[in-house]
């Protein structure tokens, strides 16, 4: 650990009050709870609400897995795991299994998590309804009332349109017949895992400054009509070139050289250790 920081870079008095923040957060699954973002030396914009939960939540004894799009080696995924690193001395891991805390941005982990993890997601825009309404006062209205007819009309103008929702990613959830929530950028292939989960689910927004959870056994439902119910992305036909995975999220890639297009697992610790079993 680099004794010139604290540990886990946060004063004591900072990471208790986001820790009191995500308990209300917890006991009120789908609510965002306005906290107070602190500053750190990323940009806003780059995963500051998931790195502050990360860093207010993170004991010595943790063993921490950070990913981008489901790979452990991206830019932002590394450099955030050095930062906690850095700051901490924790250990960290690719795998799954392993690991205490995972923080993510745009992807769940294949494999599913258990009671005693934590999975903690970047989110850039936490309110589900600002795709229909622009005004901050006007949305906390619409949830206090529990007024979400707009966002129902949003999904059925896109079956009129296209026959299909086509909302790819950021699928809204109902969290416990309640409150509307945004899912952070994930595919909604990864939607039914926020169900009944056995984990603990958390999401941070440090621009916006919100934080909102998804307790261990939560009801959640992405929402559809009774006549048209939920569909994710399929990948019927498809398989991963490197471990044969046919049911796992998908990234289509493409070779310049030969042009062939070839399909490979998102989660590449799940990828890899699928090849090693093998």
């Amino acid at each position: 650990m680099n004794k010139n920081y604290n540990f886990a870079f946060l004063d004591e008095g900072s990471k208790r009050e986001i820790r009191r923040s995500i308990l209300k957060a917890v006991a009120i699954p789908g609510y965002q709870v306005p906290f107070g973002s602190r500053e750190l030396p990323i940009g806003r914009g780059w995963g500051t609400g998931g790195i502050q939960l990360t860093l207010s939540l993170i004991g010595p004894e943790d063993i921490l897995k950070v990913i981008d799009q489901g790979s452990d080696e991206s830019v932002n995924a590394v450099n955030i795991k050095k930062f906690v690193q850095m700051c901490t001395d924790v250990e960290t891991t690719v795998k799954t299994g392993d690991a205490t805390l995972i923080q993510t941005r745009h992807r769940i982990p294949e494999v599913p998590l258990r009671n005693d993890q934590i999975l903690i997601l970047q989110v850039p825009l936490p309110e589900p309804l600002r795709a229909v309404e622009a005004s901050e006062e006007v949305t906390k209205k619409m949830h206090a009332e529990k007024d979400y007819a707009p966002m129902w009309l949003l999904l059925y103008e896109s079956l009129i349109r296209f026959k299909k929702v086509t909302i790819a990613s950021e699928y809204p959830c109902m969290a416990e017949d309640r409150y509307i929530m945004n899912p952070s950028p994930i595919p909604k292939f990864d939607n039914p895992k926020l169900h009944e989960a056995d984990c603990l689910y958390l999401f941070g927004a440090g621009r916006e400054k919100k934080i909102y959870a998804i307790p261990p056994h939560t009801k959640v439902e992405s929402l559809a009509f009774d006549d048209v119910p939920f569909e994710k992305e399929s990948f019927k036909g498809k398989k991963c070139r490197l471990c044969g995975s046919t049911n796992t999220y998908l990234d289509e890639m493409f070779d310049a050289v030969t042009g062939e297009r070839f399909y490979q697992c998102s989660d590449t610790s799940f990828c890899q250790e699928a090849r090693e079993c093998h």
